[in-house]
């Protein structure tokens, strides 16, 4: 039961989005109790061993940090002392099936000049282009990306005026690079990044040509002992907070007071609480916490029908020998990439021939991640989300050894498959125990699954529910999670009355006046209130 003196939250989910919310509220006066089903925090975004080898399970990319910093501002405290993030230099290594190496850096003069020797000098002056105009996009569009949308009238807001000048929307992240540079190669090298969104560069709309300027702008970087230190740390300061933590206990169902939450059910009973926030995979939680005859525009039927994100094939792999020739992080995109690209999202089928891939040898920089004289290599491969097309129990072995092959041959990973020790393979099926048919960015990210159009920070369907994570607004990708958390934080302790001091942080949002006023709300109560599963009426 919540106090008088104290509102309480809990957070279903110990993800990046359920860490970030916990310290801005906890921070903010808020009692905060989190429940994870595993032993650790982090979600996907956590380093796990296996056989002496540590790993991230998902994310190896920390960008964009301003979000971070700024919540890390907020509580008092310098994200980069906390965190120890590396800046890297090379950002990563692209490789072209069509013939050609690039080096990517932050530097500009640097990335200027390898340009001009893959491609010439024409479309080395496109990339300062390219870097204006995008550095434009985002001054433009950042206050849509770090505010709530609620509607369709939220079009007409000073702040879409301002977005719409840039947001051609009826071009994708390819036809807008094409527009700049006249070798396809440039037009990859820019535009890989939509796979963060789950998303081919031919589907995703022109506004996402800012996640390649991203990591030109303000760098790659690598936190020291994996990504998932991110959330591990983050986790340590929530405790130190005052947050308390029940890992190991699944939320099984949810307590409902006709469409208003009232807190959770876990094994150990109920817990009731003033606020609820939601940092699972958002179609899964819906459809397996809460009852289908309390959503309308997200009913069962509905989530069915959405659009989803890819899945990724990973390869987690401990070898017996060092590759400290190659970079840390290197993409190989196919020479078929248009037609890759369709087979993962058109035809739900595998590529054979010549699969795109991604592989980090994070022990260049980071040894501690294997034993000495040792490396991790971690492998991603885009696929289909879980379709019938695809059946995983026949296809798994033999292609994994396709990507064995294709890391060897293309990527310099010579003699790779001969000193392998240890290895894990996570196919979609392995995802979709965490998320709705195993689409590891969630929802896709078309313009008509954005904004207003994406299920909402403050959820309108279930009143006191509010959700963080890829599922809600902005969308996917760490930097983007960690956003959704911030501006779910303010709207939840708007509504409750709370104006925190976040140390010169905003704590609201520049286009949009205040709901409620200061002062305290009054606490839930238990009294004919049941716990509701999805299969109750």
């Amino acid at each position: 039961m919540s106090s008088e003196s104290q509102p309480s939250v809990a957070i279903i989910g110990a993800g990046p989005g359920g860490l970030a919310s916990a310290l801005l509220l906890a921070k903010s006066g808020v009692k905060v109790t989190v429940f994870e089903r595993s032993k650790e925090v982090g979600g996907r975004n956590k380093v796990f061993e296996r056989d002496g080898f540590k790993f991230d399970l998902g994310p190896t990319f920390f960008h964009y940090p301003e979000v971070i910093e700024d919540i890390f501002k907020a509580i008092g405290m310098d994200a980069h002392e906390e965190l120890k993030l590396n800046r890297l230099d090379i950002n990563y290594r692209l490789i072209f099936g069509q013939g050609g190496v690039l080096d990517c850096t932050s530097n500009v003069d640097q990335m200027c000049e390898r340009i001009e020797v893959l491609s010439g000098e024409k479309n080395a002056q496109a990339f300062k282009k390219y870097l204006l105009d995008n550095r434009n996009k985002l001054d433009r569009s950042k206050q849509c990306l770090q505010e709530p949308w609620f509607g369709f009238s939220d079009l007409f807001s000073e702040r879409a005026l301002r977005v719409s000048k840039v947001l051609r929307p009826h071009r994708s992240v390819a036809k807008d690079l094409m527009k700049l540079f006249d070798d396809d190669r440039l037009m990859l090298a820019m535009s890989f990044q939509t796979k963060y969104l789950g998303m081919s560069p031919f589907n995703c709309p022109s506004l996402f040509t800012m996640l390649a300027f991203l990591e030109y702008e303000y760098g790659i970087f690598h936190p020291m002992g994996g990504l998932g230190t991110v959330s591990a740390r983050m986790g340590e300061i929530a405790k130190d907070l005052g947050v308390e933590f029940r890992m190991e206990e699944a939320v099984t169902e949810v307590i409902m007071d006709k469409k208003t939450i009232k807190g959770v059910v876990t094994e150990n009973g109920s817990f009731y609480a003033d606020k609820v926030i939601m940092n699972a995979d958002f179609a899964q939680g819906m459809t397996s916490l809460f009852p289908d005859n309390v959503r309308k525009k997200w009913s069962n039927k509905k989530i069915d029908k959405k659009k989803y994100s890819c899945s990724t094939f990973m390869l987690y792999l401990g070898v017996d020998k060092t590759f400290d020739d190659l970079p840390h992080h290197q993409i190989y995109a196919s020479e078929n990439y248009v037609e890759n690209l369709e087979d993962i999202e058109k035809h739900h089928r595998l590529t054979w021939d010549d699969p795109s891939v991604y592989v980090q040898n994070v022990c260049v920089t980071d040894p501690q991640m294997a034993p000495e004289g040792c490396s991790t290599v971690y492998a991603l491969v885009p696929v289909s989300h879980i379709h019938e097309n695809i059946n995983w129990d026949d296809q798994k072995d033999p292609f994994r050894n396709r990507i064995i092959e294709q890391i060897e041959t293309k990527l310099g990973f010579e003699g790779l498959s001969d000193h392998i020790v240890s290895e894990l393979v996570i196919t979609p099926e392995g995802w979709g125990e965490h998320c709705y048919r195993g689409a590891v960015f969630n929802l896709a990210h078309g313009l008509d699954q954005m904004l207003w159009k994406r299920p909402k920070n403050e959820f309108d369907e279930i009143k006191n529910l509010y959700l963080v994570g890829g599922g809600t607004h902005p969308g996917s990708g760490l930097p983007v999670i960690y956003e959704s958390a911030r501006i779910s934080s303010k709207l939840l302790l708007d509504s409750l009355g709370i104006r925190p001091d976040w140390n010169g942080v905003d704590t609201w949002f520049s286009s949009r006046k205040r709901r409620s006023k200061p002062g305290k709300m009054n606490p839930v109560s238990a009294n004919e209130i049941v716990a509701t599963s999805p299969n109750r009426t």
